[in-house]
C-alpha cells in the first residue's frame, strides 16, 4: 500500500481516536482538574497525531523519525496520566490505556523502519 498522506498511516488514525477518547475521559474529571490533569492529558493526546503529521511532511526520514519519537514520548505521557486518573479518581481507563500502549508499539516500529531506510 502506498502512503499518500499522514492520514493513511494507521498509527495516525489510532492516535486521533486516542485523542477523542482522552477528551471524553477528561470531561469525566472534576471541574477542579480543568486546568490540571484534564488539560494536560488533552494536550499530550493531541501532540501524538500532530507530531506524526508534522514529521511526515519533513524533507528527510531522519526528521520524520525524530517527530515519531516525540509522539512516542507523548504517548507514554498519556499512559501515565491515564494511570493517575484511575488511581486518583477511580475512573476506568483500561481501554484508553490499551490504545496508548498499542500506539507506543506502532511508533516504536515506525521509528525503527525509518532509521533503517534512512541509512
Amino acid at each position: 500500500m502506498k502512503i499518500n498522506s499522514f492520514k493513511d498511516l494507521r498509527v495516525w488514525q489510532e492516535s486521533m481516536d486516542l485523542a477523542v477518547e482522552t477528551y471524553a475521559l477528561a470531561n469525566k474529571l472534576p471541574a477542579s482538574e480543568r486546568f490540571g490533569l484534564a488539560s494536560q492529558i488533552q494536550r499530550a493526546s493531541i501532540s501524538i497525531p500532530s507530531n506524526i503529521a508534522e514529521g511526515s511532511k519533513r524533507t528527510s526520514r531522519n526528521d520524520f523519525r525524530h517527530f515519531c519519537l516525540i509522539a512516542l514520548g507523548s504517548a507514554a505521557e498519556v499512559e501515565t496520566q491515564l494511570e493517575l486518573v484511575e488511581r486518583i479518581y477511580k475512573i476506568d481507563a483500561t481501554n484508553v490505556k490499551t490504545r496508548a500502549v498499542t500506539i507506543q508499539k506502532m511508533l516504536t516500529s515506525l521509528a525503527k523502519q525509518l532509521k533503517i531506510s534512512a541509512q
